[in-house]
Parts: C-alpha cells; structure tokens; sequence
C-alpha cells in the first residue's frame, strides 16, 4: 500500500513537473516570437517607401509600384535594378555599357535582406544580362554571400537563366574608340610600355624604377563610373537594399568595385536603417561608407548628417575621390543624401505616399572637402 502511495506521488509530481516545464517552454517561444514579429512589424504602422541614387524615375516608378502592390523589400528591390538593366541607365548599368580593357561588359549586384541580414552577391558575371536575378538566386538557394566570374554564370545557367553576349553597337563602339586613343583612361601603374600614352600588354617595371603610386584623377560621374543602389521599406516594415552595375568604363578585366559588397555598395538592418553608395568603387569599399552611414544612425545622426560623416573620412585621404550616398531611416522613416565631388551635385530620387504624385527627384549639393570628422 504505502509502495503505491510513493509510485502516485512520484507520477504526480513528475506530472506537474512535466506541465510546467510544458509551460515555460510555451512561454518562451511566444516571447521569441513576438520579439521576432516586432523586429519586422514596428510599432507604428509603416508606409512603403524607395530611395535610390541617381535620377533613374523608372526604376524608381517600377520599385514603388511593387511596394503598393503589397510587393515585398526584396521584390521592390529586384523590380527597380531590373528595370534599370533592361533600359540600360546611363550605359552604366545592365548589358551593353561600359566595356572592360577587352571590350567586354561583365556584371555585378547584390541584395540584402534587412530582417535575417542574408545577403546575396555576384561580381565579375559573363554572359548573363539579368544580374540583379543572379544575385537573389545566391541569397534564396545558397549559403553563400558572394559568386564571382565564370563560376557566377555557370551557377545562373544552373538556376535557369540564359546566356546572352553583352556587347552592345555602342560598347563596341566605346572600345573601339578607346583603343584609338592609345588605351586613355586607363588604371595602370609602374608598367612598361608606358601605361599613360601606350596601350598594352603590360609588365612590370623593375623594382629600383617603381614611383610611389599617386592615384589618377579619373572623371567619374553618372556616365562611366555609376551605380543604381537602391534601399526599401515595404508595407509590413521590411527593409532591404541592393544594387546593380557594369562597372568602370575601360577596367582591367577582372576588377570587382563596390557594388557587390555588403557595407560598401549598400547596407541594412531591420532596426535602424539602409545606405547604398554609388562612384568611385575602388575607393569606396575600403570606407564601407554604408556600412558606416547606417552604424551613425543607431549613434543618432540624421540620415543627411550620416551620409555626409561617412563621406567625409574618404576625403580625409582621397580629396578628389567621387562618391554619392543615399540613407534611410527606419525609425522615423526619413531620409537623406551627400556626396563629394559629383559634378554639379548629387540627383536622387524618393518614392512614398507622403510625396507629391508619389515619385519625387531630389538633390543635393556635395560637401566640401574641408568638411572633415575629427
């Protein structure tokens, strides 16, 4: 009898035990959820919004008619590089544009989701005209962030995109002028023959000839040197960003810039905000002005105040370098600009429904470049 009382009150109280434990996992996952679903659905109700560099209104148009559409940040994102790609902004982005020293026009994007920070990248892609596609495949079917070259375009056959030549009459064209002028511009240094009146193949000097590397005065602006990057906030508070470009004009082949890499061509995260950069590539991945313009918001700047600190470290060092920078608050939902030495300023453009006829171009003038952090 007093066996069975003891094997009753051990069934019970591991009965009870059992339960609460039961309870405090349930209670657990019920905070974790909600914390999760006020990571993504903030407190006040959100309003779809787009901000991108340059003024591309049709990227623009097509990014915020996803987003009222009920579209998510990543398809808005998608949307607004693609339709830029397919129109071939500036010859700067998409087929067809800037060719490399070869004559070549090659690829690069990413996107980045700002809930889950999952990134998808690639650089250097051949042959494959839908890069910002390319780029989303990465994030949506691979634990990687980043395909390059070759390898990117066997990857994107792979996930049913078609190879396609990406020359175009009027990169042909470029080329062929280029090569007319004795290959100038060009990014070469201490080579022979004489990389600032010949063209190659080049070799390197010998050690006891190299001179101090004193970077060229390139002229970058939106018609050889430019990027659409773009950050979005969709309808349930989602944040994303990304961008799309063909890169330098006349590069050497192989070069990667900014534009595929988190924190340099865009950033962004589900509490604080998005950046995206565009300009001189090979400056501004060594800055992570992005990266950095994001980080100054969670420290409180402005999204103008942001952009502007971030760019100002580049000209601690490159006076002459040309960056353009868009920010985005998701906090307030406000945003800003800055850039330094874009010829006559810095267009950008903004769609919400708290703008005039929803899709707005703005400007902005550059800082100067005694404008520095301490």
């Amino acid at each position: 009898m007093t066996r069975c009382l003891r094997a009753t009150q051990i069934s019970s109280s591991f009965a009870a035990l059992t339960i609460l434990i039961i309870g405090i996992i349930v209670t657990v996952v019920i905070i974790q959820r909600k914390n999760h679903v006020d990571a993504i659905e903030p407190n006040y109700r959100p309003f779809p919004i787009i901000i991108n560099t340059w003024g591309f209104v049709n990227a623009t148009v097509a990014g915020f008619n996803t987003l009222r559409s009920n579209g998510s940040a990543l398809d808005a994102i998608v949307a607004a590089c693609t339709k830029c790609q397919d129109e071939q902004c500036d010859h700067t982005v998409g087929w067809g544009g800037s060719p490399d020293e070869n004559g070549e026009t090659t690829l690069d994007a990413m996107i980045m989701d700002g809930p889950t920070h999952s990134v998808g990248s690639v650089a250097a892609l051949r042959n494959v005209k839908n890069v910002i596609g390319v780029a989303r495949a990465v994030l949506e079917h691979t634990d990687h962030t980043l395909l390059v070259g070759d390898q990117a375009t066997a990857f994107a056959v792979q996930m049913g995109f078609t190879k396609e030549n990406l020359t175009s009459k009027w990169s042909a064209e470029q080329h062929t002028k280029w090569l007319a002028n004795h290959c100038q511009p060009n990014f070469w240094h201490n080579v022979t023959p004489n990389a600032s009146n010949s063209c190659g193949p080049y070799k390197p000097l010998k050690v006891k000839e190299v001179t101090p590397v004193k970077r060229k005065l390139h002229q970058i602006d939106r018609y050889n040197h430019d990027t659409i990057g773009v950050v979005v906030i969709d309808s349930v508070g989602r944040i994303a960003s990304g961008t799309s470009t063909n890169g330098a004009k006349f590069k050497i082949p192989g070069r990667v810039g900014d534009s595929p890499i988190a924190g340099a061509g865009s950033y962004c995260d589900q509490e604080i905000g998005g950046a995206a950069a565009t300009g001189d590539g090979d400056i501004i991945m060594r800055y992570l002005v992005s990266y950095q313009a994001v980080e100054n918001l969670r420290q409180g700047y402005s999204p103008n105040d942001a952009a502007e600190e971030a760019l100002s470290r580049i000209l601690k060092r490159f006076p002459n370098a040309s960056v353009g920078l868009v920010v985005l608050d998701i906090r307030k939902q406000s945003y800003g600009a800055a850039c330094i030495n874009v010829e006559e300023g810095f267009p950008f453009m903004i769609g919400s429904s708290l703008e005039p006829d929803g899709v707005q171009r703005k400007f902005v003038q550059c800082i100067k470049p005694n404008k520095l952090t301490n």
